[in-house]
């Protein structure tokens, strides 16, 4: 197990603190961010190519300004920490994985366990991002990154030829100057928009907004009704819970929490004039849920944006003297079965570190000698996945798949299932053209949906 201890800031650790002089060296190789999975990998990976670091983030630690608590597939942290098991801070090793289809009186569940996944290297975790940024934080200042909380990056500072050299800050003491700047800043980056990388167009149409309830339950209640026992977990996602907005739901179990929430597109959200905890509220009250969070104590109400556009909507990834991952990129993939962003981020984070550490090596920084952070992602799982699924989104977040396809689904099951004697049980292919007619689904646009389904993901 590596030693990391808690990471020394350079600068402010509080809010009555928040005037502490920036540290003392004001110009660094690399200067990252946002300490967050992506800012920190990208931090790690540049420390240890011998680069100096700078690793900015707006709160007092990192972490405190995350509400996530999700799932998160730690094998891209095989080559940053070996065997990052022992140490990561993990509440439960999913070894429930299960998709739910549901509408407003029935659910349809497919549900798979695997013991192999609960040991190691393991498979995904729940876990909550105010411990899990701290602990990759702390490896990047191990590595020689070093931290400066309580700073807003608040501008780029360029030469008069446009290439960024550094960023601007809320401090009154102080800009700070690199050799490559990585923004890992979030959701709708100001500074990659300021640096020109996000396209012009409406990036509202390919966010959606996620609000979860964390909900404390006894660590033996969540055991007896998920079906687990130790350190096992459960991650439920859920399509048919948002009353028809582009969206799903999920449920997943902490130690002694569960963390239940839905994630809905932005546009859908506005034209319904519905409010998100509306349609927590009714996901919580739902026959399939209801058991499974009662007498829950709400001890966290949150909301974030997600990027959701997929590959076809990514910004341009690098410029002079500048790179961009994570979130502020645009990476979370949202492709129906595969919900995920952090290994997503941490893996773009650790590949933008590495180009950067390459470019300075080489004494070229501008965006041809950035460009094999592309090549990088490109090689890799992070654009690999993106670009293979890249017509999905599209499929997901459809008005038939939202609000036709889960009523279908169910009305199939339930004839399957259903024993209405003395009348002789119907062939599937009858189950299927009534649930067709019934939910208006033409047969020519469920046969190029299939198509769709089957090229993304065979």
């Amino acid at each position: 197990m590596t030693d990391v201890t808690t990471p020394s800031y350079a600068g402010p650790a509080s809010a009555s603190v928040l005037r502490q002089e920036l540290p003392a060296q004001r110009d660094f190789d690399v200067l990252v961010v946002g300490a967050g999975p992506a800012g920190s990998a990208a931090a790690l990976a540049a420390a240890r190519a011998g680069c100096s670091v700078a690793l900015l983030e707006r709160g007092p630690f990192p972490g405190s300004k995350n509400v996530y608590g999700g799932v998160v597939y730690g094998r891209i942290l095989d080559e940053l920490v070996p065997q990052w098991w022992d140490e990561m801070p993990v509440e439960r090793w999913v070894t429930r994985r299960s998709t739910m289809v549901m509408t407003a009186d029935q659910a349809l569940t497919v549900d798979f366990r695997s013991q192999r996944w609960g040991t190691a290297p393991y498979n995904g975790a729940t876990a909550h991002r105010s411990d899990l940024d701290g602990w990759l934080a702390g490896h990047a200042v191990a590595a020689g990154a070093v931290l400066v909380p309580a700073t807003v990056a608040t501008g780029l500072l360029r030469t008069t030829a446009g290439t960024v050299v550094g960023v601007r800050t809320d401090r009154p003491d102080g800009d700070l100057t690199a050799r490559v700047v990585i923004a890992c800043d979030g959701v709708n980056s100001f500074l990659a928009k300021e640096a020109g990388l996000h396209p012009r167009q409406d990036n509202a149409r390919h966010l959606t907004l996620g609000v979860k309830e964390t909900l404390a339950l006894p660590r033996d209640v969540i055991e007896q009704r998920f079906g687990l026992t130790g350190r096992d977990g459960q991650d439920i996602e859920i399509l048919g819970c948002t009353r028809g907005i582009p969206g799903g739901g999920f449920l997943y179990t902490n130690l002694e929490s569960v963390s239940l929430g839905v994630v809905v597109g932005l546009p859908g959200l506005a034209a319904a004039k519905v409010r998100p905890e509306e349609l927590l509220a009714d996901l919580k009250a739902h026959p399939a849920i209801a058991p499974l969070v009662r007498g829950g104590r709400q001890v966290e109400y949150a909301a974030h944006l997600i990027p959701e556009g997929g590959y076809d909507h990514l910004p341009e990834l690098a410029g002079d003297g500048f790179l961009v991952a994570g979130d502020a990129a645009g990476m979370c993939l949202a492709a129906g079965i595969w919900l995920e962003g952090v290994n997503f981020a941490i893996g773009a984070g650790m590949y933008a570190g590495r180009a950067a550490a390459a470019a300075i090596g080489v004494g070229d920084t501008s965006q041809a000698g950035l460009a094999g952070y592309r090549r990088a992602l490109e090689q890799s799982f992070v654009l690999a996945d993106h670009r293979k699924l890249r017509k999905v989104p599209g499929l997901v977040l459809s008005e038939r798949m939202q609000r036709q396809y889960p009523g279908l689904i169910c009305d199939l099951a339930q004839g399957l299932f259903e024993v209405d004697n003395p009348r002789p049980k119907p062939g599937v292919l009858r189950l299927l053209r009534t649930a067709v007619r019934t939910h208006g689904i033409s047969p020519r646009r469920l046969l190029a949906d299939a198509i769709t389904g089957m090229r993304a993901f065979g």
